[in-house]
């Protein structure tokens, strides 16, 4: 198989946490299962990439940069699930992980189901359900049969 430089695919996504104890409990409290655990960096497997947990000051020196130069990015992390009820169920379990709620979910504007809670580090996940993207039976979009 060819592999192209400029292939769409995010094989890692990297958060910085200021605790990686408080943040890797956190995610265990959703039911993530740690891959693989390093003194500064704790790794979690998802389909064809890993989640990465790693210390903000061993990020700020990975990128070799300060710290305070680090700041906090406009983005969003988000999980798609199949329903409105299973969008309540998996909001309600991080809320009761430690989750901050930043908006409950409810109805939006592009015809489906979303929350957003940030996680103990502020990284903003948004949990929704978009009858437009079908999903899978593991709960992974559905292939696009015409790309």
């Amino acid at each position: 198989m060819e592999h192209r430089l400029a292939a769409q695919r995010v094989t890692l996504i990297s958060l910085g946490v200021d605790d990686l104890e408080r943040s890797g409990a956190f995610y265990e409290a959703l039911g993530w299962k740690t891959a693989e655990e390093l003194p500064e960096v704790r790794f979690y497997r998802l389909k064809g990439q890993m989640l990465g947990l790693i210390g903000r000051d061993a990020l700020a020196r990975d990128q070799g940069r300060s710290g305070d130069e680090l700041g906090t990015g406009a983005m969003t992390l988000a999980q798609n699930h199949g329903s409105k009820a299973e969008v309540d169920a998996a909001f309600a379990a991080a809320v009761s992980a430690g989750a901050t709620v930043l908006k409950h979910p409810e109805n939006v504007y592009w015809g489906g189901y979303s929350g957003y809670f940030a996680d103990p580090d502020g990284h903003v996940w948004e949990i929704a359900h978009n009858p437009f993207w079908p999903l899978d039976s593991d709960g992974y979009l559905a292939e696009d049969d015409g790309q």
